[in-house]
């Protein structure tokens, strides 16, 4: 486990990270030579690879690959996949392998997780606000008459941007027990981070056992966080995937969300959460048609909410025509509250983001009594965070 207790406010990460509302532009992809070398390890872990065997002779969309970071809180660094008429794609937006391990070993905080891949956030995904100390290193927020005080490893580009929180507390922990088995038509990859008291930031102490599974069909991601300290304690999950758009066209892919409501917020700098919830309808907003809402040349780095389930499941739906590609992203935990997309005009992604909370959970801006998402865990109890990746073909 390798969390940091002193923190200092990140500047940057590398050359190779450039900020972009709340998240990093993930470097763009650089093909392997026969001069490079990936590494097998990444802070002091081996890099897993799940693979399978393609079965259906390019008739249908079918899953490859997946690259996983144990050194990185588990972080989805890659997903492949077979696509009819265009070979092996990569479902990730992410740089080699070799450029990624060279980020990932200059970051502070971890943040360098969550500029690419698909970073894991616990116990918190998205911004906590808080109340800035005098050295500007730490936020403190309060739940329930007590005090969590967090490294304020974030902030805008603008001048006299606020620090804040940021994305959780295990984006640069190990992972121990990792177990890779053999399962129909795939694999799985199993694993523990003892996160205890997340260095000294939470309230009690908290075991995540992840499952992830690769399949023909599915990729499924499961994180079972249980409470295996002495004391209450607030819990949110969530996964920061960036999906690519195969024909890097941003502007004629669809985006399908079953969200009714959106958060607004202060600015795209900042992206603070106002604690006003607009509905969607009528507005650039508005990705409820099944057949998904064309991106256009849009920014958006937004928060939905008020979802729709279908069959128990909060389906989104990222579809590149161009490429005659889509991608589905079930959130199968009734847990799950509101989604975050993330996605900038000039790149070749989407971030979605299923996740338990809205932004600044603990935030007074919300109206009292909200529930801003974050599970209440007492001792013994769990909660599991469970997502499914499908592929498909898009109706003409």
């Amino acid at each position: 486990m390798s969390f940091r207790p002193q923190y200092t406010l990140m500047l940057a990460a590398t050359a190779l990270l450039t900020v972009a509302g709340c998240k990093s532009t993930p470097p763009a992809p650089k093909p392997e030579t026969a001069a490079t070398t990936a590494p097998t390890q990444i802070n002091g872990e081996n890099v897993v690879h799940l693979s399978r065997t393609a079965t259906s002779n390019g008739q249908k969309p079918e899953f490859l690959s997946a690259t996983i970071l144990p050194g990185r809180g588990m972080n989805v660094f890659q997903i492949t996949a077979n696509v009819p008429g265009k070979g092996t794609v990569d479902v990730i937006a992410s740089p080699s392998l070799e450029e990624g391990a060279k980020v990932l070993s200059n970051d502070e905080y971890g943040n360098g997780s969550f500029s690419f891949g698909g970073a894991f956030l616990v116990p918190y995904p998205n911004r906590i606000i808080g109340t800035l100390s005098k050295d500007g290193k730490t936020v403190t927020a309060h739940w329930h008459g007590k005090t969590i005080t967090l490294p304020a490893n974030w902030k805008g580009k603008k001048p006299g941007a606020r620090p804040h929180a940021m994305h959780g507390l295990i984006l640069d922990a190990k992972t121990e027990d990792v177990n890779v088995q053999d399962v129909q038509d795939g694999q799985q990859l199993t694993g523990v981070i003892h996160a205890g008291d997340f260095g000294g930031h939470w309230l009690s102490k908290t075991d995540l056992n992840f499952k992830l599974t690769l399949s023909g069909d599915a990729f499924d991601a499961e994180i079972t966080a249980k409470n295996v300290g002495n004391e209450d304690e607030p819990i949110a999950i969530g996964w920061h995937p960036y999906f690519s758009i195969p024909s890097g066209q941003h502007e004629q892919a669809r985006l399908h969300v079953p969200g009714t409501q959106i958060a607004q917020v202060n600015n795209y700098d900042d992206v603070f959460p106002t604690g006003k919830l607009q509905p969607v309808k009528g507005t650039q907003y508005d990705f409820t048609a099944p057949d998904g809402t064309a991106l256009d040349n849009h920014f958006y780095d937004d928060n939905w909410s008020n979802l729709t389930r279908t069959d128990g499941a909060v389906d989104v739906k990222l579809i590149d025509p161009a490429s005659n590609y889509g991608v589905m992203i079930q959130g199968l935990s009734p847990e799950i509250k509101t989604i975050q997309v993330y996605s900038p005009p000039d790149k070749p992604y989407a971030a979605i983001e299923e996740q338990f909370n809205f932004a600044d959970p603990f935030g007074s801006e919300w109206p009292k009594g909200m529930d801003t998402g974050m599970v209440t865990l007492k001792p013994g109890q769990s909660v599991t965070w469970h997502v499914r990746v499908k592929l498909f073909t898009p109706s003409k």
